[in-house]
């Protein structure tokens, strides 16, 4: 069916030719192409718009969520660092606590130090005072023995007595053997008077050359030595007399001879010392034997006090060594060394604990460092400060 054009003018329709069909058509695809263009162009347009709208949009949605993001981060990060710093606070709390328990156990060892050197003083005392007591005992029971010994010289000193009464008057008959028995009752006499505590031994009449021996004493009644005498009343002095003398000092175990003669060696004017004896006169003999009795006490007490060293560091040395001793002794060490376990123990624990804390920290420390990166990385914010060990100004610096 062939297609009519109606004219608008006049009305009147016709049926388009070829030509005029080329030529509507020619323009029509123009008016179309032209109308598809604006309408490419108009859509190109609200594409654009609509694009720029929604990367607006992506962009405010993408700002707002990095902004909310960011302070969730940031009070985060804010709660964080007020955790950490009250668990700082307790760290710091509880290190000082330790070092207060530390300096109290320190004290305590210094105390127990202390009543420890207390109880070794008041052991040593107990030790001196049980020295001294048996030390007393001793006295005592040499005392009684000493007046006993005493009464018996005091005795032997009567009938002393009355044998030199006899012998004087024997004497007095003019015999020279009853002069020379005179001269030794005269100075076993003299002697017994003069040191009342000595024992004054005649020598029996078997052994030659030796009269009596003193066995010299101290203030206590003990025994410090003896003294051997030779009682001579001749006109000329024998040399050999010193000899014999000197071998009976030996077999009697004496430790000083002395011979008391009327005549004395012709290189002696006066009392001396002379091959290891010594020589006097009789009117010198009390003054020689004060002297030489003076020297075996003084000797004596130092050997004694040497010996009494010994008696007491045995007895010290048996009381360490006993089981007593040894028991208290472990009591204390166990007490020592288990405050000492403790010690070490609770310091361990505490050493443990701060390396946990440690740790901790670093880890908190490494993840603010991450997400400072991040943010910083996200919105190039270098103003804020997230330093956790610095303040703001120092980090500007």
């Amino acid at each position: 069916m062939a297609t009519e054009i109606k004219c608008p003018n006049c009305g009147h329709q016709f049926e388009p030719s070829d030509a005029i069909r080329e030529e509507v058509e020619k323009e029509l695809r123009s008016k179309a192409a032209d109308w598809q263009k604006k309408k490419n162009d108009e859509f190109l347009l609200k594409l654009e718009e609509e694009k720029k709208k929604i990367q607006s949009s992506l962009e405010e949605n993408l700002r707002k969520n990095i902004a909310a993001d960011f302070e969730n981060k940031l009070k985060m990060l804010e709660q964080n660092n007020k955790d950490n710093e009250e668990k700082l606070k307790l760290a710091r709390q509880q290190q000082l606590e330790f070092l207060k328990k530390e300096q109290e156990l320190i004290n305590k060892e210094a105390e127990l130090e202390l009543s420890v050197q207390k109880k070794i003083q008041e052991e040593r005392e107990k030790l001196s005072v049980e020295i001294r007591k048996l030390e007393e005992q001793r006295n005592a029971a040499k005392e009684t023995e000493f007046q006993l010994r005493l009464k018996e010289m005091e005795e032997k000193l009567e009938a002393q007595k009355k044998l030199a009464e006899e012998m004087k008057r024997k004497a007095e008959q003019g015999s020279m053997q009853s002069q020379g028995e005179v001269q030794e009752l005269l100075l076993e006499e003299m002697l017994r008077t003069a040191f009342p505590f000595d024992v004054i031994t005649e020598v029996g009449k078997g052994v030659r050359g030796a009269d009596c021996i003193q066995t010299v004493r101290n203030g206590f009644g003990q025994e410090c030595g003896k003294i051997i005498f030779e009682s001579k009343r001749t006109k000329d002095f024998a040399n050999d007399w010193i000899e014999k003398l000197k071998a009976d000092m030996r077999n009697q175990g004496a430790d000083v001879a002395v011979i008391v003669t009327q005549a004395l060696p012709k290189d002696m004017s006066s009392f001396g010392e002379k091959d290891g004896v010594w020589i006097c006169s009789f009117s010198e003999a009390k003054a020689v034997v004060h002297m030489l009795r003076d020297g075996i006490i003084k000797i004596s007490t130092a050997l004694k006090t040497q010996d009494n060293k010994g008696d007491k560091m045995h007895m010290l040395y048996d009381y360490l060594t006993s089981s007593e001793f040894a028991e208290q002794w472990k009591a204390i060490r166990e007490g020592f060394l288990s405050m000492k376990l403790s010690i070490q123990r609770e310091r361990d624990a505490m050493e443990k604990l701060w390396k946990q804390r440690e740790k901790q920290l670093e880890k908190v420390l490494l993840n603010a460092a991450h997400v400072r990166g991040s943010i910083e990385g996200i919105a190039g914010m270098e103003a804020i400060d997230l330093n956790l060990l610095e303040s703001g100004s120092a980090d500007e610096e």
